[in-house]
């Protein structure tokens, strides 16, 4: 127990699937899991662990932002003995090519936050996915057919809508790593999982993008996110 998680050590599985939302998570455990129990709701951010295909998996939503995120893959790999974090989430496309409801696996990712600062009092802006993980979930899709981009994300500690300057924003970002998305947590995991000698992979769907005016549907988006969840949970059969 820490004091933002009520779960006993034996209620969290080895491997975690985290999305965002709250209500995500509970999604997940409703239609993909067998026998899923919740572990944890303090503040509201729930928590299930079941067994897909058999096997034990841990659902548990981090909130938005790398400071949540930061607090819940922290305590579940330093206290709960978590060994690896897949994050599933939502994302805005940054280049022309990506079309919404796209799946992304992301290579490395890159802040401009001091977030690892603020950790370990480190001067570090760009961290990285596992290679182990990120290549089973490569040949996991490969086997279920399901395409994905593999690239590089930023991570912001805003909102991209709410940006009062997007283009100088986007400038800002190091030419050399070619950024195709824009998330709000998968640096703050990706650096504590090296930091602790832990694995984390993240995945995302596209669900805007700055160059298209396009509109999705509520029924195209969950297919959609079905699709990156069902490509988790079968890649977490093999970790």
């Amino acid at each position: 127990m820490t004091p933002h998680i009520e779960s006993k050590k034996e209620d969290i599985a080895k491997i975690v699937l985290m999305p965002g939302d709250p209500l995500r998570a509970k999604y997940i455990a409703e239609n993909f899991l067998e026998n899923a129990r919740l572990v944890n709701s303090v503040r509201n951010i729930l928590a299930y662990t079941g067994t897909y295909k058999g096997k034990e998996i841990t659902v548990f939503s981090s909130g938005m932002g790398m400071p949540s995120m930061g607090i819940y893959c922290y305590e579940l790999y330093k206290f709960y003995d978590v060994d690896t974090i897949i994050r599933i989430g939502s994302c805005g496309g940054y280049t022309k090519e990506l079309n919404l409801l796209d799946t992304i696996l992301v290579d490395k990712t890159y802040t401009p936050g001091n977030f690892a600062l603020a950790l370990n009092n480190q001067h570090v802006h760009i961290a990285e996915a596992s290679k182990e993980v990120n290549a089973i979930i490569e040949q996991t899709a490969k086997e279920q057919n399901i395409v994905y981009q593999k690239g590089n994300t930023i991570c912001s500690e805003c909102f991209d809508y709410y940006v009062a300057d997007l283009e100088t924003f986007m400038n800002s970002f190091p030419q050399d790593l070619h950024i195709i998305g824009a998330e709000m947590e998968a640096f703050a995991l990706f650096y504590t999982a090296s930091y602790l000698n832990k694995r984390a992979a993240c995945l995302l769907s596209v669900v805007d993008n700055h160059y298209k005016q396009e509109q999705i549907s509520s029924e195209a988006r969950e297919k959609s996110l079905n699709t990156m969840i069902s490509l988790a949970l079968e890649s977490a059969m093999k970790l």
